[in-house]
């Protein structure tokens, strides 16, 4: 397929334009013209480029790509390297960062609820394009054997913080950084709040709004999404594909 050609499915499919984000969505380093074989991975590490090289792929498609807003501009030091390999070896890079979270589908977001058996009822926020949603348990259960599910699910123990002593039932979730939206959760009267990172403030408010919650690692939240969009890629359209998880504990 070529480049433009895939360009085009891929804004078609995630609309990058209808939501607001903090780096640039869609070809973020121009590579081979013609597209065969596709990289996909959680982050644009030199890990993963690497990687790429040595599969001799002509695209890789992450989650977390370049250029984020409020970094430095100057292509120095790691993102001088990460780059100078991009364009050595003739490499398209691709990142989609909230149009994937957010896709009811292939998202970050559904692929997490599909694994945990949590039954999706829609976003938190206000308005079609909400990042953070809310569901049911499909099978209420304690805090503690929910944290035993996501350590079985996502091979990651999670940091736990119980509070209600009751089952929980409603719960609504965020994949990777967003422990700021556990106020949004509690306000709507939500059972549990799941998401990837905490902050120190994130148990306070925990404890003060009797809201049970989890944090099961950014990279852990958030490997599932990039994974399902290759998976579709490759049936949809033949690409051969092949998924890189770069372990991080984080």
């Amino acid at each position: 397929m070529k480049r433009s050609e895939f360009t085009h499915t891929l804004t078609e499919l995630l609309k990058p334009d209808a939501i607001r984000d903090f780096a640039p969505n869609g070809l973020q380093v121009e590579g081979a013209e013609n597209i065969r074989k596709i990289v996909t991975g959680v982050t644009a590490s030199q890990a993963l480029v690497d990687t790429a090289v040595e599969l001799q792929a002509d695209t890789i498609l992450v989650h977390h790509g370049y250029f984020w807003k409020g970094e430095a501009q100057v292509i120095t030091g790691m993102k001088k390297r990460r780059i100078a390999t991009l364009l050595a070896n003739d490499i398209n890079l691709y990142g989609y960062h909230l149009p994937l979270d957010i896709h009811p589908e292939l998202g970050n977001n559904a692929q997490l609820a599909k694994l945990l058996d949590i039954e999706v009822l829609g976003g938190l926020e206000a308005g079609p394009s909400s990042v953070p949603v809310h569901g049911r348990l499909k099978n209420p259960m304690s805090a503690e054997v929910f944290a035993e599910k996501i350590t079985t699910v996502l091979n990651r123990k999670p940091l736990i913080n119980a509070v209600r002593n009751k089952p929980i039932e409603t719960i609504a979730w965020c994949t990777g950084g967003g422990q700021g939206y556990i106020d949004l959760a509690a306000s709507q009267g939500i059972d549990a709040y799941l998401t990837g990172e905490a902050s120190e403030q994130t148990i306070h408010s925990s404890n003060e709004q009797g809201i049970d919650f989890f944090a099961a690692g950014h990279h852990a939240t958030e490997r599932y999404g990039i994974k399902a969009l290759g998976e579709y890629l490759a049936e949809q359209y033949g690409f051969d594909v092949t998924f890189i998880d770069i372990d991080n504990p984080v």
